[in-house]
């Protein structure tokens, strides 16, 4: 039968700090030994193996091994789950993931899982991603459908409670690689290959945390990096820059004096929409000559009753002459339309506050701007120090003060404002989706090769 398979086997299956899914292809090469050609000398040792696997990683590793080996074989395509607890919002967060998904459907089986109803159709306004024939699963958490709530709020579970996303973990086991897009460390992955999505490590490890059970940490950015090393004390494994593509601005077209803002409309009120609204208030009102047919658009998704959008909408009516704009939830198009005339960006996700959490982690939306040559203003802070260079591609500011006397540099200098909005495109240009797109195809082929 092969003196010392079984053996060898047995030694690989006995611990060690390597991943199963390292061991598991290691144990495949053993089992395309010249030694087991005969059909009954193979399932004898399959048998043993399947055995051994079971008692030291249980049945999902048996299940885990064997999607393996059919893999490996070239026997099928192999099948991928991304969740998202909010895959049925629009987000920067969840275009990152459905654009993992894009880039991978023709080499993966690929399920879309989702805890409320979303459609394809709405990825493909809110993205401009087809991904007609990937599946969409809608696994309902029953903790939140008995509270009726439209957000999928893990902070809501305290210690003692039972562990609602365990649902979720079960659910991964029906995969090959599951990806854990929403950095909800409340679910343990259970798929032979297992990745999570990190845009900000949000909670220290407590009840519930499985972060580190996962092969392989994605982040988005240096700043998110730096934090998991904090927060999380281990070394996260891939870089990878949001994609971004919002690209309409021709060069030679003509800009308006708008200035934009573009980020979800949260009750948290964490991207600053009030304080924007207020600067441009005082702004219009200290410099009225300056400033004369100048508006401010915000753009924003958000759902259901929010108390911060009613506050909003009781700062705007203070705006003389209906100069802010609020576009609440609008069209791909839509907002394509409003890069494209827009002069200025503003972005201060981050000011005042004390919780790394809540500075921007990266911001798609700057550089969406900046790709439609719109010079930026940003907070000084988080991801948006790796996006926007200082007095080159646009200004960072750390106080409404600032914010306001930098504005009206830009409203002043048109040359500069044009100046600025190149050197945005050129920055923008190493985080355009195709760039995206292709680090996301060869890291998979390094962690399934041959995909």
């Amino acid at each position: 039968m092969g003196t010392g398979i079984i053996e060898n086997i047995a030694s690989l299956t006995s611990g060690g700090n390597d991943p199963f899914y390292l061991y598991s292809g290691k144990i495949i090469e053993i089992l395309k030994s010249p030694d087991l050609e005969s059909a009954g000398k193979f399932r004898s040792v399959l048998k043993k193996t399947l055995s051994l696997i079971t008692t030291r990683y249980g049945i999902q590793g048996a299940i885990n091994f064997l999607r393996h080996y059919e893999i490996s074989t070239g026997k099928r395509k192999p099948s991928l789950a991304i969740y998202d607890h909010a895959f049925h919002f629009i987000g920067g967060a969840q275009k990152y993931g459905l654009t993992i998904v894009n880039a991978l459907k023709d080499k993966f089986d690929i399920t879309i899982i989702a805890n409320r109803d979303v459609s394809h159709k709405d990825f493909l306004n809110w993205y401009n991603l087809d991904l007609t024939g990937v599946e969409i699963k809608i696994v309902r958490i029953p903790y939140f459908e008995k509270r009726k709530t439209s957000h999928i709020d893990p902070s809501r579970i305290m210690k003692g409670t039972p562990n609602p996303f365990h649902i979720i973990s079960r659910e991964s086991g029906n995969y090959d690689v599951f990806i854990n897009n929403s950095m909800l460390e409340m679910v343990f992955p259970l798929s032979l290959i297992s990745i999570m999505v990190c845009h900000f490590p949000e909670r220290r490890p407590q009840s519930y945390f499985y972060s580190d059970e996962y092969s392989y940490t994605v982040f988005n950015s240096k700043y998110a990096g730096s934090w998991i090393r904090k927060r999380w004390k281990y070394v996260p494994h891939k870089h990878l820059y949001p994609p971004v593509d919002m690209e309409i601005f021709k060069p030679g077209e003509k800009k308006e004096k708008i200035i934009l803002s573009v980020a979800r409309l949260e009750e948290g009120g964490t991207k600053k929409q009030k304080e924007m609204a207020t600067a441009f208030i005082i702004l219009k009102k200290k410099f009225p000559d300056i400033s004369k047919g100048w508006k401010l658009i915000i753009a924003g998704g958000s759902t259901g009753e929010n108390s911060y959008v009613q506050e909003l909408k009781e700062i705007i009516k203070e705006a003389e002459d209906n100069t802010i704009e609020l576009n609440i939830n609008i069209s791909d198009s839509a907002l394509k339309d409003l890069y494209k005339k827009a002069s200025i960006f503003w972005h201060l996700c981050g000011l005042g506050q004390n919780d790394p959490a809540k500075v921007e982690h990266f911001g798609m939306t700057i550089g969406e701007a900046m790709q439609n040559r719109i010079a930026p203003i940003v907070f000084d802070g988080g991801g948006q120090k790796e996006i926007v260079d200082h007095g080159n591609s646009g200004y960072r500011v750390s106080s409404l003060n600032g914010f306001i006397m930098y504005t009206i540099k830009l409203i002043k200098d048109k040359e500069l404002r044009n100046r600025f909005g190149d050197n945005a495109y050129n920055k923008s240009l190493q985080f355009k989706r195709e760039r995206f797109e292709k680090e996301v195809k060869q890291f998979f082929e390094k962690i399934i090769p041959g995909n």
